[in-house]
C-alpha cells in the first residue's frame, strides 16, 4: 500500500520523467473492480484529461496529487502507479490508462481497493480523508513538533488506544499507516498492542523522536523495500519488521519476529524487544 514514503516517492518521479507531457489518449475504468472509487463517472474521465499537459506533482498523506492544466487526477493509497517507456508492456488489467505525447504510458491498477479520482474544481470534491491529509502537518515537517504530537495523544482520549490503533487509524497522521509503523514501534521498544496509557514520558519521547527519523529515511531512499516506486522498483529502505523477516530472529536480540493478525491487518514484532 502507498503510505506516505511511497507518496512522496512517486510524486518527486513524476515531476522528473514526464512533467509537461502532454495526454493524448485516456481509458478508464477497463477493467471494473469492486472496490474501485471513482469521482463521477470514470467514462468522462477522458474528456477531461484528454489534451491536458502535467504540470505539477504532489503529495499529501498517502495519497499522489498530479495537477494538469485541464483538471486534477488524486491517486489512494491501495492503486499501483506505475510509468511504462513505449516499448514496455502495460498491466493487462487496469482502471486507469493514460498515453502520453512520446508514447509512453502511465498505468493505476488496483489491487484490493483503491481510488482514482479526477475532477476540476476541488469545491466539486468532497473527501474526508484528502480534506484531512492537506490539514494536517505532515511528519516530515517542523510544523509536526511534540507539541503537536502530544495534543494528538491526549485529545479525545487518544491515551486508551493501543499504539497502532492511534497510529495507524482515523487518519491522525495522514499517510501512516500499518506498514511503516512496525519498524517505528520497534524502534521505539512499543509492541503494536500495548496501551499509550501505560506508557512512561520516555517511551513517548522515543516514539515521537522514532516517527520523525524513521519516515525521514524512508522518505530519502523513496520508499519502502515492500513496496514499489512510480517506475516498478523496490523502495530503498530495508525493512527490518515486514513480510519480509517474519520468522527470522531479530537483529538486535535474536529472538523470532512474530507476525500475528490484529486490527485488520498484520502485525510484526519481536517478543523481547516488544513487551507488551
Amino acid at each position: 500500500m502507498i503510505e506516505l514514503p511511497e507518496a512522496l516517492a512517486i510524486s518527486k518521479q513524476i515531476n522528473s520523467s514526464i512533467k509537461g507531457r502532454r495526454i493524448i489518449n485516456v481509458v478508464a475504468d477497463y477493467s471494473p473492480h469492486k472496490f474501485a472509487w471513482y469521482h463521477g463517472n470514470p467514462e468522462g474521465y477522458k474528456d477531461l484529461l484528454s489534451g491536458g499537459i502535467i504540470d505539477n506533482a504532489d503529495s499529501y498523506g498517502g495519497m499522489v496529487h498530479i495537477s494538469t492544466d485541464s483538471a486534477t487526477i488524486l491517486i489512494g493509497e491501495g492503486v499501483a502507479l506505475r510509468y511504462h517507456k513505449e516499448d514496455q508492456k502495460v498491466p493487462q488489467k487496469h482502471q486507469l490508462l493514460l498515453e502520453l505525447d512520446d508514447h509512453s504510458m502511465v498505468s493505476a491498477s488496483i489491487h484490493m481497493y483503491g481510488g482514482i479520482w479526477c475532477f476540476r474544481d476541488e469545491n466539486e470534491f468532497q473527501n474526508i480523508y484528502y480534506k484531512l491529509a492537506k490539514e494536517k502537518p505532515s511528519p516530515l515537517t517542523d510544523d509536526f513538533d511534540e507539541t503537536y504530537f502530544n495534543k494528538l495523544i491526549y485529545s479525545q482520549d487518544a491515551g486508551k488506544l493501543s499504539a497502532k490503533a492511534f497510529l495507524a487509524t482515523e487518519q491522525r497522521i495522514p499517510g501512516f499507516g500499518n506498514g511503516v509503523l512496525q519498524d517505528i514501534l520497534w524502534k521505539s521498544g512499543i509492541n503494536p498492542r500495548r496501551k499509550l496509557n501505560t506508557l512512561k514520558d520516555e517511551h513517548m519521547d522515543m516514539l515521537f523522536k522514532q516517527i520523525k527519523a524513521v519516515l525521514y529515511e524512508m522518505a530519502e531512499l523513496y520508499g519502502r523495500d515492500t513496496e514499489k516506486d512510480f517506475f516498478g522498483n523496490a523502495g530503498g529502505y530495508k525493512t527490518i519488521m515486514s513480510k519480509k523477516s517474519a520468522g527470522s530472529p531479530c537483529i538486535r536480540c535474536g529472538s523470532i519476529i512474530k507476525k500475528e493478525n490484529y486490527l485488520g491487518g498484520s502485525i510484526y514484532y519481536c517478543e523481547s524487544c516488544q513487551r507488551n
